[in-house]
């Protein structure tokens, strides 16, 4: 595709002085599509993968349809996106675009942040980007009105509604004027972004970037193939050998990442982790960290690390297999930048991750090679030399007065000065010599060719059709809604929006169709989790249904659901729950 430079797009000249600082020449296909057509006041469809540059692909129309002469400030342009991150870095685009323009106010509204802060900067604001849930909660609150807005653009909106903001997306385009545009991103078009365009959209013009202009091409992409068991040697290997100045690893829970964090702190690494039981003020915190380089390697969840936005990563590690081809791509899409190469590595343990590789490779037409561990002499080769020119640096420098005279009392003592250096440098790297010692990892020697994987691929057809069901002591008297259940779930057990099936909430119970026989594992995996601030028990119902699904049918009877005790008592939900509709 042939590259169209920022200066034929029609810039102003202070948004195109504005892409010219932030260092870019030439648009993106998305960015070349989009940008002249949002212009136009269409109604748009952009079909597109993470990291395509969409942010400015909106950013730029919508600054440029700001009236920043108005009397009173008004909203004129609502971003929804699915995560706080996500909505931070919107905001954080939108104002460099604008940084030489007067009159954008831009302002953030997501949870985790005083709501009384954002209802004073939202009086002045004429651009908000938030978070279905806190736009809902200023909504009721009056400290919100979009009855002026112009243009609402949802970003990454089949994630959002996997997150199960379908019925908040929906009050909120209700409130705007049916007069406004509409932008609609996402990656995919699964049936609820197809209903929701037909509801909200008018004749919208589609733009459909083919995967294969996705580039990941400068970033060499690899697998290894060990033991689960032994998964955690394997990364310290890994991290010991490549001596990352920038890393990332993504893990599919929230408790993985804390161990692994444990793990890495106690080998002496410099690692931050974040996920979303983490307080938002310091998930911004350790991204700040991470941006200026005072912290080298950063664990995260999938959820939590949308919105990650740094230059000069040198690797990416899936510890775990993510669960799809796009959240392949939006993982190893953090590195290998601003036409900067990259690499990313997939820990695979045993025969059934590696063949669910294979299907993500096909999938994400990517060509991922598989490689050996490094073995402990070439790690203690490449430690050796970082110690060789640490030493040496330390010799080239000026000699402190203090060191002279303690290591002239050792001369006096008849110590030799090859004793003395072996001395320090055991002293300043012993550490660093036992972490490299990583006892042998039996490696399994079959390779995967990208081919086409007999599973199927269509989406629609891979969702479950049969489900257990299990029972969450959390329910609309704690404020728990369904949105915050599939979240929390989602990024604690590793499954996707989909996989879940009917979610209903009671006042002090929920209730969760999740795929059948993974109850027991799920279950566990719940252990420690979150939502609305408490720690939640999940359970296996008294009587699970395994029904297959059927959109017309009700929901499980209300004599499955109930909480047995300890004396086999059970006890029944009185009030009429809220439901889920059916998955999209």
């Amino acid at each position: 595709m042939t590259k169209i430079p920022f200066s034929e797009l029609n810039l102003t000249p202070k948004i195109e002085k504005a892409i010219n600082e932030m260092g870019f020449d030439y648009a993106t296909p998305v960015q070349a599509e989009a940008i002249p057509l949002i212009r136009t006041g269409v109604d748009v469809i952009a079909k597109s993968q993470t990291g395509t540059g969409k942010t400015i692909a909106f950013a730029i129309p919508a600054i440029e349809s700001i009236d920043n002469h108005e009397e009173k400030p008004t909203v004129q342009v609502l971003i929804l996106c699915p995560t706080r991150e996500l909505a931070m870095q919107a905001a954080e685009e939108i104002r460099k675009v604008a940084r030489f323009k007067t009159g954008i106010r831009p302002v953030e509204v997501t949870g985790g942040a005083s709501i009384d802060k954002q209802c004073i900067r939202l009086r002045h604001a004429n651009i908000v980007v938030g978070t279905p849930g806190r736009i809902m909660d200023h909504m009721r609150r009056k400290t919100l009105k979009l009855g002026s807005v112009k243009m609402v653009v949802l970003d990454e909106a089949d994630e959002m509604l996997n997150m199960g903001f379908k019925e908040d997306i929906e009050t909120i385009l209700r409130d705007t004027p049916e007069e406004r545009q509409m932008v609609l991103f996402s990656a995919t078009m699964p049936p609820a972004i197809l209903k929701l365009t037909r509801e909200f959209q008018k004749d919208p013009q589609l733009i459909e970037i083919d995967k294969d202009l996705v580039t990941i091409a400068e970033i060499e992409q690899n697998y290894i193939d060990v033991p689960h068991s032994r998964k955690k040697d394997a990364l310290l290997a890994l991290l010991n050998f490549h001596n990352p100045n920038r890393a990332i690893i993504f893990c599919n829970t929230k408790k993985m990442v804390d161990e692994l964090d444990e793990l890495l702190v106690s080998k002496n690494f410099s690692v931050e982790c974040i996920h979303s039981d983490i307080k938002q003020s310091q998930r911004t915190s350790v991204m700040q960290g991470f941006k200026a380089g005072r912290t080298s390697i950063l664990i995260a969840t999938d959820i939590a690390a949308r919105g990650i936005d740094v230059n000069d990563i040198d690797i990416v590690i899936n510890f775990d297999i993510p669960a799809n081809s796009e959240y392949y791509v939006h993982r190893i899409g953090r590195t290998g930048r601003a036409g900067k190469s990259g690499r990313s590595i997939t820990l695979c343990g045993g025969k059934r991750e590696v063949y669910a590789m294979r299907n993500i490779a096909f999938d994400a037409k990517s060509v991922i090679t598989r490689m050996d561990l490094p073995t402990t002499d070439e790690i203690k080769k490449i430690n050796n030399a970082k110690i060789f020119a640490l030493a040496e640096e330390a010799l080239q420098a000026e000699a402190t007065p203090l060191f002279t005279d303690l290591a002239a009392q050792l001369i006096e003592r008849g110590y030799t000065y090859q004793q003395i250096a072996e001395a320090a440098l055991r002293l300043h790297f012993e550490q660093e010599v036992a972490a490299t010692t990583v006892p042998p990892i039996e490696q399994s020697t079959e390779a995967f060719t990208p081919r086409k994987p007999k599973i199927a691929t269509d989406k629609t057809a891979a969702k479950p059709t049969s489900y257990d069901t299990i029972l969450l002591d959390i329910g609309s008297s704690d404020r728990a809604a369904v949105n915050h259940i599939i979240g929390a779930m989602t990024e604690h057990t590793g499954l996707n929006g989909s996989d879940i099936g009917r979610v209903e909430v009671y006042p002090t119970q929920s209730v969760v169709e999740i795929p059948a026989g993974r109850s027991t594992e799920i279950v566990a995996a719940m252990v420690g989790c979150k939502i609305c601030g408490r720690l939640v028990t999940a359970e296996k119902l008294a009587e699970a249904s395994k029904r297959r699904r059927d959109p017309r049918d009700t929901y499980i009877p209300a004599a499955h659901v109930q909480k047995v005790d300890d004396k086999g008592r059970a006890s029944f939900p009185s009030k009429k729950p809220f439901r889920r509709n059916d998955r999209y």
